[in-house]
């Protein structure tokens, strides 16, 4: 996808998403109604502003604004689908450690070589650098 619209989009400076002016759902009933005053009444646009580049402006965000709305919803339920498989696999993995753990206390064969190996997932490390652990 990203190759296919290469060429149609661009990407925004985190400081020009700061500074420029953004079109929001309010705003976008005033540009409408810009856009037909500048149609019908042109004596009032100023030299400066191109009424056809306004226009294919417009034509964009029309165009767009569609299409982003329908690409959040997909983003945000693939993002809702991949964290409840991620907490199902996390939840699955979390109960195989606990069984290699109990497994390990009881000295099952293999057990404690598995267990030492997963409980560094645990481990945490002393805020004063020293390089100790701390279980």
């Amino acid at each position: 996808m990203q190759g296919i619209l290469a060429p149609y989009v661009i990407a925004l400076t985190p400081e020009q998403r700061k500074t420029i002016p953004k079109m929001s759902d309010g705003t976008e009933p005033f540009v409408e109604k810009v856009m037909d005053y500048a149609v019908n009444n042109v004596e009032f646009l100023p030299p400066f502003v191109s009424q056809e580049e306004m226009q294919k402006d417009w034509s964009a965000v029309m165009g767009l604004m569609p299409l982003l709305r329908m690409v959040d919803q997909i983003k945000d339920t693939l993002s809702d689908t991949a964290m409840m498989a991620g907490s199902e696999a996390y939840l699955g993995a979390l109960s195989y450690y606990n069984s290699v753990k109990q497994g390990a206390k009881v000295n099952a064969p293999d057990a404690k070589a598995i267990y030492e190996d997963l409980k560094k997932r645990f481990e945490r490390r002393s805020r004063k650098g020293n390089g100790s652990v701390i279980e």
